[in-house]
């Protein structure tokens, strides 16, 4: 068998634009799907995936720890995120035409499931674009958080902290702790809260000022509560704050990982495996951290292709603890697919039985949402003196 060609579609889901990859392979209607969506560099995303077709025509789509060393290799220069979000793409195709081939999941040839569900947190509303709610008011957050578990989660992920930059003001500080207790008495113990710092605070001190007005209620974690890559000061904040910590979306190497579990700087890891090198990334870096005692909970806010691959990491994952979706990001999400298996049951995702990843885009019915600019939120990430903040 031998890779004939690879495409692109991009279909645009507002705030991002999914780049789907579709790898053709010489036998008759045997193909796979991959996911190579990263926030608003679409243009360079699909011109990094051409750049790399040329390691990969004429070659075995069965070897795919080979042609991943050959196209991070090959390529001499690191990837970057949006190099290494192109190989993954790419990386989730060819074990979809595996499965595909060999007549089984995706799973199975990841060692076979180790549960029998995935547990799975959403956003507010899902999600969905336009569903969002300044929570400045803390009654009419309160509602949107209840309305959204009510939607069949058990555990959902918030944005608690404000732009800020080296400070944290007194002011802020208490709200975050008004808002946070107001969720928990709202939605009560049997639901998980996460909360996503977005790398906001700049300093050490304002991090762990807002982690500490949040611990009361126990989130399962505080995430990239600074901006990523300094695992050293994450460590310390570790060992300042009685909360576990998250981090991993923006890391990308098996490298920047190690450094985490060499210094227990987190309890979860949060990979994305759109952007890791795929499965076969995600694989090293979830044994890295269970040698280090620490929980996977994998980063997805995008396509179905995603977390099809998503799905299929987690059910064969030692070490996997919950799975970010966004199905609901916008109401078309399951009609551009002719076949998907995000089933949301008992709060999780059911084991897929399909051959490979169980995904199949209807190119019709994607084409309905073309390539467009995306609108980007990150625009709004600016403080009162005129100073960017950290989105």
């Amino acid at each position: 068998m031998k890779i004939t060609g690879i495409e692109t579609v991009i279909v645009n889901a507002v705030h991002r634009n999914w780049i789907f990859v579709k790898v053709l392979t010489d036998q008759p209607g045997l193909h796979g799907w991959g996911e190579a969506t990263l926030e608003w560099k679409t243009r360079a995303v699909k011109g990094a995936i051409d750049d790399l077709a040329p390691f990969l025509i004429g070659q075995d789509p069965m070897r795919i720890e080979h042609l991943v060393n050959m196209m991070t290799r090959f390529s001499f220069w690191p990837l970057g995120s949006i190099g290494l979000t192109a190989v993954s793409g790419i990386e989730h195709a060819l074990w979809d035409i595996k499965g595909k081939a060999l007549g089984v999941p995706v799973w199975q040839l990841l060692g076979g499931k180790v549960r029998d569900k995935v547990r799975v947190y959403t956003h507010l509303g899902r999600g969905a674009v336009g569903f969002q709610v300044p929570n400045e008011d803390i009654s009419a957050y309160c509602d949107a958080v209840q309305e959204t578990v009510e939607m069949g989660y058990n555990a959902v992920k918030l944005g608690f902290v404000p732009y800020g930059g080296y400070d944290a003001p007194i002011k802020a500080v208490r709200h975050t702790e008004k808002l946070a207790a107001a969720v928990r008495e709202r939605v009560g113990d049997d639901v998980d809260i996460m909360v996503d710092f977005h790398g906001r605070p700049d300093s050490l001190d304002a991090a762990i000022a807002y982690i500490n007005a949040i611990a009361p209620i126990k989130p399962l974690f505080c995430e990239e509560v600074i901006q990523p890559g300094n695992a050293g000061a994450m460590a310390d904040i570790a060992r300042r704050v009685d909360c576990p910590l998250a981090t991993g979306e923006r890391l990308f190497t098996p490298v920047e990982y190690a450094e985490l579990a060499q210094l227990r700087a987190v309890t979860y890891i949060q990979p994305d495996l759109a952007h890791c090198m795929g499965i076969t990334g995600g694989r090293k870096i979830a044994a890295i951290a269970e040698a280090a005692h620490m929980g996977v909970c994998p980063h997805n806010p995008m396509g179905p292709v995603a977390g099809a691959v998503a799905l299929n990491f987690d059910v064969a994952t030692t070490n996997f603890v919950i799975q970010e979706e966004a199905v609901g990001i916008v109401p078309w999400f399951e009609e551009i697919c002719a076949v998907h298996p995000l089933q949301l049951r008992d709060h999780s995702w059911m084991v897929p039985e399909a051959s490979g990843l169980g995904i199949e885009i209807d190119e019709v019915a994607a084409a309905k949402h073309p390539f467009e600019q995306e609108v980007i939120p990150a625009m709004g990430a600016v403080l009162a003196d005129g100073r960017i903040a950290n989105w």
